[in-house]
C-alpha cells in the first residue's frame, strides 16, 4: 500500500509539473510511514517539501496554491491531526467553486493515515471519515488495497475539486489477513494484489463487489473489507461483499442492486457506531430497499468510547463480531 501511494504521487508529479507534495516530514525524511520517500530527491525541494507543524497552515496554503493553478497533494501525518484544518476544509476548500460561481476550483488532495493497528491510542488511531461526508463540496475516498489506492489517488490528484484520501494504516505494510482477531500473526500470505507501473485511474464514486453472493449483502470499506471477506468465509454464508471505495460520492446503485437481490444487509466500519458513516448507508438501504428487506439492517462498528489503547483489537470489528451479525440477520 505504501509503495502504491508513493507510485501514484510519483506518476502524477512526472506527468504534471503543477502537482506539489508537502506536509510534516514528507521531504527529506520521506514521511513518517515513508509514503513520500525519494520524491524530494527526484523532484526537488520546490515540489516536495516539509512544513511547520500546522495543519491549518498546510491546508490553507494548499487552498491558496490551488486557486493559483497548482495541484497540491498534502499529507496530514495522522487523521487525528486534521481537526485544526477542519475550518479551512469545510469553510474554504469545499466552497470555493460555489462561492466564486465556478471562477475558481480547489484541486487539492488531503492524504492521511486513518484507523488503528499500531497501538497509537486516542490521538493516532481515529477514523474521522464521517465528518467529511457531511460536507457538500468534498469527496471522500477510503481504499482497501494497493491497486485501488494508486488508481484512486491519481484520479483524486487529477480531480478539479478537493478530495479527502484516507489510507488505512493496518493495510500499509500488508499483506493483511482479515481472519485474525488479534495481532498474534496480523500479517500473513494473504496477498493484497499487484500494482501496475505507470499511469492509470479508477473512477471516483464507483464501488466494487469483492465477493458475489445471494444470502446477505455486506457493505464495508478500507480494512473492514478484508474482515468482512474473512467473516463470510469463516461463517460459511453466501454473502455478497461490497467495497465502497468512495464514500462521497457514494455508489448507491451497487448497494441497492445487491440488497434488492439478497434481502439482507450488514454494514461494517471501524469508526465509532453513533453517527458513523454506516448510519447513512442504513438509512439509504431503508429508503430504497424497504420492500425487499427480510430482516433489519445491522451495523458492526467500533465502540462509542474514546479510543481504547490497551483494548485496540477488541475495539476493532473482527471476523467474530461480523460473523455473529451475519448469523443474526440470517436467522431473523
Amino acid at each position: 500500500m505504501i509503495e502504491a501511494v508513493r507510485s501514484a504521487m510519483d506518476v502524477s508529479m512526472a506527468k504534471d509539473d503543477n502537482v506539489v507534495v508537502f506536509g510534516e516530514d514528507v521531504g527529506y525524511f520521506g514521511g513518517v510511514f515513508r509514503c513520500t520517500q525519494g520524491l524530494q530527491a527526484k523532484y526537488g525541494r520546490t515540489r516536495c517539501f516539509d512544513t511547520p507543524i500546522s495543519e491549518s497552515g498546510i491546508v490553507g496554503t494548499a487552498i491558496g496554491m490551488a486557486a493559483y493553478g497548482l495541484k497540491p497533494c498534502v499529507e496530514i501525518q495522522f487523521a487525528d491531526y486534521v481537526y485544526p484544518a477542519y475550518d479551512q476544509l469545510t469553510q474554504e476548500a469545499a466552497r470555493i467553486r460555489y462561492r466564486s460561481n465556478g471562477d475558481f476550483t480547489c484541486p487539492i488532495v488531503v492524504r492521511m493515515p486513518t484507523g488503528g493497528g499500531i497501538f497509537g491510542g486516542q490521538t493516532h488511531s481515529q477514523s474521522p471519515e464521517a465528518l467529511f461526508t457531511h460536507v457538500c463540496g468534498l469527496k471522500v475516498i477510503v481504499p482497501s488495497n494497493p491497486y485501488d489506492a494508486k488508481g484512486l489517488l491519481i484520479a483524486a490528484i487529477e480531480d478539479p475539486d478537493p478530495v479527502m484520501f484516507l489510507e488505512p494504516k493496518r493495510l500499509y505494510n500488508g499483506p493483511f489477513d482479515g481472519h485474525h482477531e488479534r495481532p498474534v500473526t496480523p500479517w500473513s500470505k494473504h496477498d493484497l494484489g499487484e500494482v501496475p507501473d505507470g499511469h492509470y485511474t479508477i473512477p471516483i464514486g464507483k464501488a466494487e463487489v469483492r465477493r458475489a453472493g445471494s444470502a446477505v449483502t455486506v457493505v464495508a470499506y478500507g480494512t473492514m473489507v478484508h474482515v468482512a471477506l474473512a467473516a463470510a468465509e469463516d461463517a460459511g454464508i453466501d454473502a455478497e461483499v461490497i467495497d465502497l471505495r468512495s464514500l462521497l460520492p457514494l455508489d448507491l446503485d451497487t448497494i441497492v442492486k445487491s440488497v434488492t437481490k439478497t434481502g439482507r444487509c450488514v454494514v461494517v466500519h471501524e469508526a465509532t457506531l453513533t453517527s458513523g458513516f454506516g448510519a447513512e448507508v442504513v438509512s439509504l438501504v431503508q429508503e430504497h430497499c424497504f420492500y425487499h428487506l427480510e430482516a433489519p439492517v445491522v451495523r458492526v462498528a467500533g465502540w462509542d468510547t474514546p479510543y481504547p489503547h490497551a483494548q485496540e483489537w477488541d475495539y476493532f470489528p473482527g471476523p467474530g463480531r461480523v460473523g455473529r451479525a451475519l448469523a443474526e440477520v440470517m436467522e431473523a
